[in-house]
């Protein structure tokens, strides 16, 4: 699985929040889209165009770990983003 820092994103495809609604405004960086762990979990097939690129992140790294390794088998191109301390 690839990871990189949030300071490495190198703005060639689509960063992706997975907090929900109520912590994404609360924080996020202002280039992310907000669609929720539980939400994309269940419905990638239908919100990710096998297309394009996808970066995804979430505060702890847990949730966008476990979405990255899953997009994978499905051959999604996503790199798993990790926020920088």
């Amino acid at each position: 699985m690839k990871s990189i820092k949030l300071s490495e994103y190198p703005n060639d495809g689509i960063l992706i929040d997975l907090e929900d609604n109520y912590s994404y405004q609360q924080w996020h960086d202002k280039r992310a889209i907000n669609i929720p762990y539980n939400e994309l979990i269940y419905n990638f097939a239908t919100l990710l165009d096998k297309s394009k690129k996808y970066y995804v992140y979430c505060r702890h790294g847990s949730k966008s770990r476990r979405l990255a390794s899953i997009l994978e088998i499905y051959n999604y191109d996503v790199t798993q983003v990790l926020l920088d301390n």
